[in-house]
């Protein structure tokens, strides 16, 4: 594959992970919640991966050609979403509380699991990688097409474990002496993990 190839993808792959989403809502309220940030972006890396694993292994495409295996994804992600942001609406995070005891009452599994569940039950993901991986994959190159896919892949991985970690982390430091602006980007996190869940329900069911 071409350097030049590489920093297309990556130029085009930023600007899709600089766009805030579930993800970026998850590693907001983690952030803000007194939860662990590297636990809850290693959640949102293995649902990614996973995805990364179908893609190389030649089955996005497989997966995307029974409706029934989309739509059933997209209930379950949009029915989460929905759970986990009324949770952060109904109990938004202040940094005064979250500091002393709440961190050390969620365990790091479960902020993996919450974050492998976001990432790994969003179809868009899915969506990302057999739309836009093709148009960086070239058979003509004499590189398998699966070992084109990791490596574009990885690239992907690497920005978003970059980017999340980042917005985790500026959440907590940058917000950690303002209680209400806190309480406000968590609900706002809140709000925008219920309207993708809606958005992605009402999508699904009207198609």
């Amino acid at each position: 594959m071409s350097t030049t190839t590489l920093a297309a993808f990556l130029a085009v792959d930023l600007l899709l992970v600089f766009t805030p989403g579930a993800d970026w809502a998850y590693a907001i309220s983690a952030g803000m919640g007194g939860r662990p940030v590297l636990p809850a972006v290693t959640g949102l890396i293995v649902g990614h991966a996973a995805y990364a694993l179908v893609a190389i292994a030649g089955l996005a495409a497989i997966v995307a050609s029974f409706p029934a295996v989309l739509t059933a994804l997209t209930l379950a992600g949009a029915g989460y979403l929905l759970w986990l942001g009324w949770g952060v609406l109904r109990e938004p995070a202040v940094p005064e509380a979250a500091g002393a005891g709440e961190t050390a009452h969620v365990p790091r599994l479960q902020a993996v699991l919450r974050g492998a569940g976001i990432s790994g039950l969003n179809p868009k993901a899915l969506l990302l990688y057999f739309s836009l991986f093709p148009q960086f994959i070239d058979p003509a190159t004499g590189w398998p097409v699966a070992a084109q896919t990791g490596v574009l892949s990885s690239m992907h991985l690497a920005a978003c474990a970059v980017v999340y970690l980042g917005v985790g982390v500026l959440a907590r430091t940058v917000l950690a002496t303002r209680p209400a602006a806190a309480r406000l980007v968590t609900r706002v996190s809140g709000a925008m993990m219920i309207a993708i869940g809606a958005f992605l329900l009402v999508e699904r069911l009207a198609a």
